[in-house]
């Protein structure tokens, strides 16, 4: 089987023109207020005060920016929960649709975000063959990551029904990721889930969160939470696949490599992306090739106690 990082031939990661980033003011992201101050530059200036500014890192901010300031634009258009036909129900001689092939896709965003912030995924999942792409959105008054993975359950249980297949595959942004990870380890959701790929999630917590610990679910994101201490106990029966892929300049993971997956009883793959942030990675090429890259292998996770550092793209 074919390693994860070999089928990976990514282009660099630094800051391509904005030119060449399609639509750069529709670039969605939100998902960085997930813990902290919502302005991207501000890690450059503490940075900057601290005496490490470097291009790259200004780069970065400078995309970061655009980013937040495109999806700001979009975020209206993705407030609204996706319209989704009825489940039609076959005549009882009629055989199932098939199980085999491409499970469909199902994206959930960060906190206080929603589905807008996958338009450019989404497009290119959707173009990648024919996928059956979905987005979930739940509520930023949702109090607790275990009732957003009961809700996340749920839909998949009905998009699976829907759809005839009895797996799905998941795509996390921050938060997003860490619900679908509880759902999948804690709450029996690795029956329904094949592969989870989560983008700058805190799987062991981030310290950033004390910025914004007014929201209960904010609170289960740092370190040492009761919820993060679940996600650390024994999973020796979980059937899900996980990719991970984590930034060298993402300002809301502290530390950051909360952002990798860290248990011995799980079958993932790490994979470091260098220049860019936190609400670069649903949005720059380079990753969402990646990530059509992994959801295209059977056990994208197979070789990652054999290369446990995953994949640098510099």
């Amino acid at each position: 089987m074919p390693r994860l990082t070999a089928l990976l031939p990514l282009p660099p990661l630094a800051l391509p023109g904005l030119p060449s980033l399609p639509a750069l003011a529709a670039l969605p992201s939100l998902s960085a207020l997930a813990a902290l101050p919502p302005l991207p530059f501000l890690a450059a200036l503490h940075a900057k005060a601290a005496g490490r500014v470097s291009p790259a890192l200004l780069k970065a901010t400078a995309l970061e920016a655009a980013i937040l300031a495109g999806h700001l634009v979009l975020y209206p258009s993705g407030i609204a929960q996706e319209r989704r036909a009825a489940p039609v129900q076959p005549p009882s001689d009629a055989p199932r649709l098939p199980s085999e092939g491409r499970p469909p896709v199902l994206l959930v965003h960060g906190f206080i975000d929603n589905r807008s912030v996958f338009v450019l995924l989404r497009r290119a999942l959707a173009q990648d063959g024919g996928r059956h792409v979905e987005s979930l959105n739940y509520s930023p008054l949702t109090r607790d990551i275990r009732t957003a993975a009961e809700l996340l359950g749920r839909h998949v249980e009905e998009l699976c029904e829907r759809t005839g297949h009895r797996r799905v595959d998941i795509v996390g942004h921050s938060l997003g990721g860490l619900i679908a990870r509880y759902y999948a380890q804690r709450l029996g959701g690795d029956v329904r889930v094949r592969t989870l790929v989560t983008l700058g999630t805190p799987h062991a917590g981030t310290r950033v969160a004390r910025l914004a610990d007014a929201h209960p679910i904010v609170r289960q994101m740092r370190p040492g939470s009761a919820v993060i201490e679940e996600l650390k106990e024994p999973a020796p029966a979980c059937r899900t696949q996980f990719v991970s892929f984590w930034s060298d300049l993402d300002q809301i993971m502290d530390p950051l490599e909360t952002a990798c997956m860290d248990h011995p009883d799980l079958l993932a793959q790490n994979i470091q992306v260098t220049g860019i942030g936190h609400l670069a990675l649903p949005v720059h090429p380079a990753v969402v090739t990646g990530i059509r890259q992994a959801l295209d292998l059977t056990n994208p996770g197979a070789d990652a106690r054999q290369n446990p550092g995953g994949l640098t793209v510099a």
